[in-house]
C-alpha cells in the first residue's frame, strides 16, 4: 500500500504545527506500507493544488491529511468535509473566503472513504484517546479534505481518502489559558502510526460506537 501522508505548516500565529511535527517523524508501521509525505501551505486553494499534483505524481493508494485542532482533547478522524469556506481568520496568505463554494461542481459534502472508526479503535488501543469528529471546520483543514475527496471522486475513485486532525502539543499551550488540552508529538506520532495500520489492514470499517448526542 502506498500511502499520501499531508501535514500543513503553521498558521495563527503558532510557531509550529503539530500535524507537521509528528508527520515528520511518523514512519510505516508495516513493511508493506510505503509512506509518501507532502508538505502543505495553510492557504485556500493552493493547498488543493499542492495536494492535486502530488496524488497525480504519486499514484497513492491512499491519501491521509493531518492538520491542527486547537481545543480539542483528542486524535479526530474526520468524518465529513463540507463544500463552504468560511474563514474566521485569515489563512497564510491573507485570504479569507466568507460562505463561498470550494468546488461550483462540487456534492454539498464529501464523506471520508477511509475506515475512521477503525482508526479510532487502533489508536484508542495504542492509549491515545480519540474520537470520530463530525465536523473539519470551515478553514483549511476542510478546504483540503474536500479538495482530496473532490479530486478522488473525479479523477482516482479507486483510491481511498480523508482527514484527521490532531490536538496542539504542550510548547503550543504554556500561554495559553486553561483548559488548553495537548498531546505529545510522541503521542501523535504513535497515534498517525496506529491510524495507518488500521487503514492498512480495514477496507471496510467497524462498528463501533462513537455518535454524539449534540
Amino acid at each position: 500500500m502506498k500511502l499520501l501522508l499531508t501535514a500543513f505548516d503553521p498558521f495563527g500565529g503558532d510557531k509550529v504545527n503539530p500535524a507537521l511535527e509528528a508527520v515528520k517523524l511518523v514512519t510505516s508501521p508495516k513493511k508493506n506500507i510505503q509512506i509518501v509525505k507532502v508538505i502543505v501551505p495553510t492557504v485556500f486553494k493552493k493547498s488543493i493544488k499542492k495536494v492535486a499534483a502530488a496524488i497525480a505524481k504519486e499514484k497513492p493508494d491512499v491519501v491521509l491529511c493531518i492538520g491542527q485542532a486547537g481545543g480539542r482533547f483528542d486524535m479526530t478522524p474526520e468524518r465529513v468535509a463540507i463544500n463552504v469556506d468560511d474563514a474566521r481568520i485569515k489563512d497564510n496568505e491573507g485570504n479569507q473566503p466568507i460562505d463561498m463554494p470550494i468546488f461550483e461542481d462540487g456534492a454539498p459534502a464529501y464523506f471520508s472513504t477511509l475506515p475512521i472508526k477503525a482508526m479510532v479503535q487502533a489508536i484508542r488501543k495504542a492509549g491515545i484517546p480519540a474520537s470520530v469528529s463530525n465536523t473539519a471546520g470551515t478553514f483549511v483543514c476542510n478546504h483540503l479534505m474536500y479538495g482530496v475527496l473532490y479530486t478522488l471522486a473525479k479523477k482516482y475513485p479507486e483510491t481511498r481518502g480523508g482527514f484527521m486532525h490532531v490536538p496542539f502539543i504542550p510548547e503550543q499551550v504554556v500561554d495559553r489559558p486553561a483548559p488548553a488540552p495537548s498531546l505529545s508529538t510522541k503521542d501523535i506520532v504513535r497515534g498517525i502510526e496506529a491510524a495507518i495500520s488500521a487503514i492498512a489492514t480495514h477496507i471496510n470499517d467497524v462498528k463501533l460506537v462513537a455518535g454524539k448526542e449534540c
